[in-house]
């Protein structure tokens, strides 16, 4: 098996790829210049919240297929292959930060003292890997042989490590075909589909599939808001559109939109290069807009229905992060709405289940429930922004009871439209009508 670095291995790309690799046999170390995390790291500690990752990471550091450096002289010393997977935020123009991306390769260009492959996972501007190639041949001592790979990542959230070990397919990219073959042989026991191309055709892949995704997210938001006006159901919309093969079920759940660490940056940055290479990337813009939108008309809605005010009002939120399973926070609808809210006069009291130790930093006027129905209590209104089965399983009766006035706002259309009138709730949920007027069959 292979000696792997993985660079940024603290990070929640970087730490799931290193785990991964090191249960597929491999010898991983996870290196990170973030000191603090690399030594919670070597203690079992995990600085990010995962289904299944702190099991995995736990059994090969025990193993001693994995450990965790902050040293690149340590941690590249026997390393065949270096996985970049350092963080590249939003600039502030909507362009990919390459600060930390331009570091490792200039510190991995000095510390490399044997042949090596460097794959690029981060999510990079198409091009990345040339200024990767660039720097690491500027900065080498000597000439130690090297080439540069592209291999997008495509984890979700909440379920990285089967995502990671049972991938849909395997992007590489690189003017060395050799060089992409040693990589896709790390991944053949996955048994999936291999697409070897050049770099910059793997670079561009990753950004047009996480652009198609929140497309077609803006898109059922957009008709959402069009059902709310007609009186359709955005559910059964969604479902007998879905039934079409040629369109699919997948992220077509109306709610607030997307946020996270991938959609938002991603769209931002295609947007970018388009309009810096004299495109006009309209469609990007708007599926940018209509996500803005969801979440405003969030807040709109909620106004309307406490009579016009949100000043003085007591608002409880279940959901802080971005998707349920997560603790991420990045770019969370959450942090608009609660934000837009409390500028209008509203108190909100929130509750996450894993979320809220992230609160106190990026929300420091919000007061954290120890539970939903400590939130709940006193409310005048619920809002519902992350689909968490703690939610849907609550006790409705009693959430009821504790509140000053029933009106659910559920931004994820998780409870049933009827059963929450029937208990009494003024329920407010996207694109779908105030009563079920039928139940939908499929029949054969």
């Amino acid at each position: 098996m292979a000696n792997i670095c993985v660079i940024g291995g603290a990070g929640y790309v970087g730490l799931t790829t290193g785990a991964c690799f090191a249960d597929l046999g491999n010898s991983v170390i996870g290196l990170d210049i973030n000191q603090e995390r690399v030594a919670q790291l070597q203690k079992g500690i995990l600085p990010i919240y995962e289904p299944g990752l702190e099991e995995l990471v736990q059994r090969n550091m025990a193993a001693g297929r994995l450990r965790f450096s902050s040293d690149y002289q340590d941690a590249l010393g026997d390393a065949e292959f270096a996985f970049i997977t350092v963080d590249t935020p939003s600039s502030i123009d909507g362009g990919a930060d390459l600060n930390s991306l331009r570091s490792a390769a200039e510190q991995i260009a000095r510390a490399m003292r044997r042949p090596l492959i460097i794959v690029n996972k981060s999510t990079v501007p198409v091009g990345a890997g040339d200024l990767v190639t660039m720097l690491v041949d500027q900065h080498r001592d000597g000439d130690v042989d090297f080439h540069v790979v592209s291999n997008p990542e495509f984890l979700r959230e909440g379920s990285a490590v089967h995502d990671c070990l049972h991938p849909d397919r395997i992007i590489l990219g690189s003017v060395d075909r050799t060089a992409a073959e040693q990589v896709a042989e790390l991944y053949q026991t996955l048994n999936a589909p291999i697409l070897i191309t050049d770099l910059r055709t793997a670079e561009m892949i990753k950004y047009a599939s996480n652009s198609f995704l929140a497309t077609k997210i803006s898109f059922i938001n957009e008709i959402a808001a069009i059902c709310e006006q007609l009186g359709a159901d955005v559910k059964e919309v969604a479902r007998g559109m879905g039934l079409d093969k040629r369109i699919g079920a997948s992220f077509l759940d109306a709610g607030i939109g997307w946020g996270g660490s991938c959609f938002p940056k991603d769209v931002r940055a295609l947007e970018y290069m388009a309009a810096t290479h004299g495109c006009h990337p309209q469609l990007l813009r708007a599926v940018m807009d209509i996500n803005r939108d969801a979440r405003r008309r969030l807040v709109q809605r909620t106004r309307e229905a406490l009579g016009g005010s949100l000043d003085g009002k007591r608002i409880a939120v279940l959901g802080l992060s971005f998707k349920e399973n997560t603790d991420d926070m990045r770019d969370a609808p959450s942090i608009t709405v609660i934000h837009q809210m409390q500028n209008e006069g509203a108190r909100v009291v929130a509750f996450d289940p894993v979320a809220s130790r992230h609160a106190p930093r990026l929300l420091p006027h919000t007061d954290i429930a120890t539970s939903a129905y400590e939130a709940a209590r006193g409310a005048d209104a619920l809002v519902i922004l992350t689909a968490w089965n703690e939610f849907k399983q609550l006790d409705m009766e009693r959430v009821k009871v504790l509140m000053a006035n029933p009106l659910i706002v559920d931004g994820r259309n998780i409870y049933d439209s009827q059963r929450m009138q029937e208990l009494g709730f003024q329920y407010l949920s996207v694109g779908r009508p105030t009563l079920t007027g039928s139940v939908v069959e499929v029949v054969g």
